[in-house]
């Protein structure tokens, strides 16, 4: 009976709607977005909410956030927040709550209280509801980008804005990825993402343009200009790095934007290669029995992307490369896109492309022998334990700074105070 009563309150907190109310003038734009805007963005498409304008609008017994656009969110403390059926008021370091839960009782003298205490930074308003910070809320790492970084909120201020505007790019990245990705994009991107900005550029702008230079770097393999193919290629990869950090930072991800960039990296490398292996009939070098190669090129390309799904399918609801540290450093090199260019490109530069593309292959079926061996010791250990769990999992970004992995592959909490010790609210 009393599981039962439980169990219907649950399911009557999922389904009502929380309210929620944005407060701050800050107009300080970090990437672009004001606060505010940035905080209309990031809640547009979460399920069972409701912005508001108006607190008296808001039935009594509703559960109510107040989020202070002052501050920049961490898209996990706002799920968090939405999700609880406490009242409290969340802080960082400064002064005033960046985030306050409570219902629509309170709702109207709240704010009432809020405004009249501006100037004497919110220290007398919350007397009656908890505080608390950061470290009280529960989050996991990031499994859509293969990272757990410390959850954030930070306060926006003109001295502050270089800083978080590193900080929201830094945190687009995955934090499990390629060597290019990871060490070479990083600074040409931030700045290139600015540009995009300044000008308006979209992110599904940047992925079209994408599209078109891997279709061109494609087009000139074929011919057996693999030089001009090779900048037209590395230019591609360049770009497919920005348009998801564009999208990430400016709060602007689309259905058609993610179609269309998982669609192209998923299709256009070994097409790549079955271009690059053609042009090699107009050279001095080309490949006897080519055919061959490229059927074991295939085999190598499908094989370890069978490998990864099938591991997250059956075996983990988390990505093969974030389950041990030693999965994660193979992912800086296994046989993905930027790893292979590599190798074509050592190819041109020593002047023999077909060397270039045999590599390829040949890394193509060992990277996929490995993954077959890491998935078959993933099925074993959980035959064994019952369940397989990330190494991020255990382990804290912030503490655990010592360990390389850690080092590697997450990054330490940002230190505004230290960073700027006379920045303000």
């Amino acid at each position: 009976m009393n599981s039962q009563f439980g169990q219907n309150q649950n399911l009557l907190h999922m389904s009502t709607s929380t309210y929620i109310y944005i407060f701050g003038e800050s107009e300080i734009k970090i990437w672009g977005l004001s606060g505010r805007e940035r905080l209309q963005l990031m809640l547009k498409a979460t399920e069972h909410i409701s912005l508001i304008d108006d607190v008296e609008t808001i039935p009594a017994s509703a559960p109510v956030l107040f989020l202070n656009a002052n501050f920049l969110f961490d898209a996990r403390v706002l799920t968090a927040l939405i999700g609880t059926d406490k009242k409290i008021a969340l802080y960082s370091d400064e002064n005033c709550p960046a985030a306050i839960c409570t219902d629509g009782n309170q709702a109207s003298q709240l704010l009432r209280n809020l405004n009249n205490n501006k100037s004497q930074n919110y220290k007398f308003v919350l007397l009656t509801i908890p505080r608390m910070g950061l470290q009280d809320l529960k989050i996991d790492f990031q499994q859509n980008l293969k990272k757990k970084d410390p959850p954030y909120i930070l306060p926006i201020s003109e001295a502050n804005r270089p800083i978080l505007e590193k900080e929201l790019f830094s945190g687009s990245y995955k934090g499990v990825t390629d060597l290019v990705t990871k060490w070479l994009w990083p600074l040409p991107a931030f700045w290139c993402t600015h540009y995009c900005v300044r000008h308006d550029w979209q992110p599904n702008h940047v992925t079209y343009l994408s599209i078109i230079f891997a279709t061109l770097a494609g087009i000139t393999f074929w011919l057996g200009f693999f030089g001009i193919g090779l900048l037209m290629g590395w230019f591609m990869t360049f770009l497919d790095t920005v348009d998801g950090k564009l999208a990430r930072v400016t709060v602007t991800s689309s259905r058609l934007g993610d179609v269309l960039d998982h669609g192209l990296d998923i299709i256009h490398p070994p097409l790549w290669y079955l271009a690059w292996g053609a042009g090699l009939a107009t050279t001095l070098t080309p490949i006897t029995g080519l055919e061959i190669f490229m059927w074991l090129m295939f085999i190598g390309y499908i094989g370890g992307r069978l490998c990864e799904g099938a591991f997250q399918l059956w075996l983990a609801p988390f990505d093969m490369f974030i389950w041990r540290k030693w999965d994660s450093f193979n992912r800086l090199i296994t046989a993905r896109r930027n790893p292979n260019l590599i190798l074509l490109t050592y190819g041109w530069l020593t002047d023999q492309p077909d060397v270039g593309l045999l590599l390829v292959v040949a890394w193509h079926l060992v990277s996929t022998g490995i993954l077959t061996w890491r998935l078959i010791t993933g099925w074993k250990t959980k035959q064994k334990e019952g369940s397989l769990k990330s190494w991020l999992q255990d382990i804290d970004p912030a503490h655990d700074r010592e360990i390389w992995a850690v080092k590697i592959f997450t990054r330490a909490p940002i230190n505004l105070r230290k960073s700027h010790p006379t920045s303000s609210n």
